[in-house]
This record gives C-alpha cells, structure tokens and sequence, in this order.
C-alpha cells in the first residue's frame, strides 16, 4: 500500500489502532515496515469504527498483491513526455498555512527523494543550497518555505581536470540533488550529488548543475498558479496534454500495479479469485467493440444494398477501427472491394477473415469466387502459371466448387499448348 497514503489515513486515527495493529499483525513483514513511521505519528485520535475495519482488513491491505512493479515515487517521466496529467502539488489549491507546509515537508521527505535548488553560498567543506522544489518522488510546493540543504564536499564528485570539486560549482547554479539524511528534530537536510544517493532505478539519473529548461513540468505549472489567482485546478487539469490521453488510465493503473485481471479489493466478496476471466473488463470490452462494431456493419450492409458504397465503406472501416479482427466487417468490406473491381484487397479480407473463423460460410465462399476471378485476369495477362495457383487454391479451400475445377482444366491444357508438350505427354496428364 502507498506509504503517503497508509500515513495519512493513520494519521487521523487512534493510538489504540496502532497498537491493535501491532498485535494483530507482529509477524507480517510488510506492517514491520512502515511501524518506525506509525510510532512516530502525533494527536491520535480515537475512532473504534475505523480501528475495527483497518485491523479486519490488514491481511488485505499488507498482502504483497498491493505491491507495484515499479514505486510511484521513484519513476520519473522521460523529459517531453506526459502519458497522464501532470499536477502542481495539491496544497497550491488548498489553504494550508506555511507552518504547517513546512512541517509536513520535514514530515514526509525521505532519503532517496530528489530536490531541485540554487547554490548559495559555497564553503571549504561544502556549499549550501536554497531548495525550489520536489525533482522525484514526493511533490509538495516548496519553493517559498525557506528551506535550505547542504552538500557536503565528501558528497560532492570530482569533474574532469579540477583538483578541488567545489570550483566546478559558482553561486546561483541550479543543482539537483538526491536526499542523502534528514534531521527532523532540528530541521535539516542534507544532500548529495553522488548516484549512490538514489534508488536503485534512478541511478542513471544525472545529479548536478541544472539548466532551468529542464525543470520539472509539475513546478512550471505551480509557478503559474501562483501567479494567477483565477487559475482553479479543473481548469489546470483540463488544460494539461496527459489529461486528453486515450490510455492513461491504464498507463496510472500499471503504475501502481493495479490490472484488469487482478484487482485489488478491500471487500472480501470482490477478491479476484472468486471471478472467472470473461467477468473482468478486458474480455467484458472486447464484447462490448464486437458488439458496435456489427452495428456500423448492418448499417454499411444497408448503405451497400442502396448504392451508397462510399458510405458503406465508411462504415465497414469505422467498424474495424473499433474491433480490429471483426470477421463480419472484413467480409463486408471484402465484398465491397470485388464488387469495385478491387480484387487484391478483397482476398487480403476474405484470408483475414478466415484467419479469425476459418468455418465462416461466406468468407470462404466469397474468397474462392474472388480467386477465380483475379485468376481470370491474370489468363487474360497471360500469366498462367499463376493463375493456375490461384484455381488450386481456391479449390482447396472447396474441392466441390465447380467454377474453379472447370477454370483449372482450362488453363493446365492452356498451359500444356504453351509449352508445345508432345500429345502422348498431354494424354497422361488427362
């Protein structure tokens, strides 16, 4: 379960669900973890209701299920890139005083979290840095708390030909900086330009002087809302790439490790075990593109049988926008095309379609006359042998169809003329 979230959920909850948790759940390794975090919360309150239902559902909330893949907090986006929207810190659209910001940044900072701030002032053993904002995992608005972080000159790498590390650096230079200690009690922080710093999936991360270009596209959207008061965090939302992308639901649900087939519940009856595949939403979806995909192609069906083959088209490719693999709309279309002359493209359909349901009446009706067909055009090309590969393969697909026999017996002694074989050769080929 997320950290931040199981904390502030905690938060407003007793100390006696803290300590019915730890009797309840001493040997599970996932609840060990985070104990240090749920000891050090202040101003329990009690609330029995909501003890009672935590500590009946910890097995649940504690399972290894609820573990991502990858942890929210340690990826970060490729820069240009916003697969779902991209949000200045929620505290910007709230009113939350600086005190309490400031305490709560104290609060929730962890090693391994990544800062963003301007050199100074620069000592013999480090410089000192004013803190803008959050790089990577968590995201609060921090730019106008004063805070202020060190770097250490043993945390400080060597670049190139200089011999002290420090003179790469001037003041005003923008850093970014993993979180190497905090000091809650008396409020510092202390930070660190080496890889080591970071989580293991952000080691290749580049730590160091920083070019305001490549701010974080969360902190140049608070800057704006600080600016505008009129600015409303619909309006942000709305107005932001990520939010019109058609996947990003799935792209936040495989974040967190949520998936279509193995959802998480904290309602015993919903637990995924108890469903079967066609009960979750990819096999419910794909019914459902099948299902309107056969409406655009009745309504094609009905365009065609008017004349109207344009719009019929229309229809047909709507319909395998929808349902790529509809074998219905592919034999609809196939049709369209042999009717316009178009006969490659219809076989492409009539096969595709096979492929899908290779015992569908028409599909295999429709590509043998079509192949037959095409095969006639190819005779008038004089391309006989392979118009003979077309008749044999139709009369593979129907061995009764009488069209591609007749076809075929034409073209072998069409053939048989063309190569001057000796008539005693063509009496034992009859």
């Amino acid at each position: 379960m997320d950290r931040d979230l199981l904390r502030q959920t905690l938060s407003h909850h007793g100390q006696s669900l803290f300590t019915h948790l730890k009797c309840e759940q001493s040997e599970n390794p996932d609840f060990k973890a985070i104990e240090p975090d749920l000891s050090k919360l202040q101003h329990w309150e009690d609330n029995a209701l909501v003890e009672q239902f935590i500590a009946r559902k910890a097995d649940i909330l504690f399972a290894p299920s609820w573990k991502s893949s990858a942890l929210l907090e340690d990826v970060l986006e490729e820069e240009g890139e916003e697969p779902y929207a991209i949000m200045p810190p929620l505290e910007q659209f709230m009113e939350v005083s600086f005190e309490e910001r400031r305490n709560l940044l104290y609060r929730d900072i962890e090693r391994g979290d990544i800062v963003i701030g301007r050199i100074n002032s620069i000592r013999d053993f480090g410089f000192f840095v004013t803190l803008i904002c959050m790089g990577g995992g968590l995201e609060r608005d921090i730019e106008d708390l004063e805070l202020t972080a060190l770097c250490p000159l043993r945390d400080v790498p060597s670049n190139g030909n200089h011999d002290d590390p420090l003179s790469y650096y001037q003041l005003n230079d923008l850093i970014r900086a993993g979180v190497k200690d905090i000091d809650r009690y008396h409020e510092k922080i202390t930070i660190s330009l080496q890889p080591s710093s970071l989580g293991p999936n952000l080691m290749n991360l580049k730590l160091g002087v920083f070019s305001r270009d490549d701010m974080p596209l969360q902190y140049s959207r608070s800057v704006r809302v600080a600016n505008d008061n009129t600015e409303t965090y619909e309006r942000v939302l709305e107005g932001s790439l990520g939010y019109s992308n058609p996947s990003n639901v799935e792209y936040l649900l495989g974040k967190i490790g949520v998936s279509d087939t193995q959802p998480p519940s904290l309602m015993r009856g919903l637990q995924s075990k108890h469903f079967l595949e066609e009960d979750f939403a990819t096999t419910i979806r794909k019914k459902q593109s099948a299902s309107w995909a056969l409406k655009c192609v009745r309504v094609g069906v009905d365009h065609f049988k008017s004349g109207r083959h344009v719009e019929a088209m229309n229809e047909y490719n709507k319909a395998l926008e929808i349902d790529t693999n509809n074998v219905e709309a592919l034999v609809a279309r196939g049709a369209l095309y042999a009717n316009k002359g178009s006969l490659l493209k219809a076989i492409t359909d009539f096969e595709l379609a096979l492929e899908s349901c290779p015992t569908h009446r028409n599909a295999k009706k429709y590509l043998c006359q079509t192949l037959v067909e095409r095969g006639g055009q190819l005779e008038e090309e004089e391309k006989l042998v392979t118009a003979e590969g077309l008749y044999r393969k139709a009369l593979a697909l129907d061995d009764s169809f009488q069209d591609a026999k007749e076809a075929l017996k034409k073209i072998e002694l069409l053939i048989q003329v063309s190569w001057n074989i000796p008539w005693q050769c063509q009496l034992f080929l009859i």
